[in-house]
């Protein structure tokens, strides 16, 4: 089975969220994404549909928007 991915920006918000999504389904099963860290995965989670951070992409392909952090926009720059 492949992992669910969250892609956040380090926000408040996107840093509760992580560590509740870690909680719910497991390190082992989630790849954790920081655009401040490493803004080249952007691209990638825009072509997966997320508009928005915190999100999840399950491994199925669904995009769940969690609460509301920052536009991928806001997030580019």
């Amino acid at each position: 089975m492949s992992k669910s991915v969250f892609y956040h920006a380090g926000c408040p918000v996107c840093v509760s969220a992580e560590h509740d999504i870690v909680e719910l389904i497991g390190t082992n099963n989630v790849e954790i994404v920081h655009f401040g860290k490493d803004k080249s995965r952007i691209e990638e989670a825009e072509k997966k549909g997320v508009k928005s951070v915190p999100a999840l992409v399950t491994p199925t392909g669904h995009v769940l928007h969690i609460n509301f952090g920052a536009s991928i926009q806001d997030v580019k720059g």
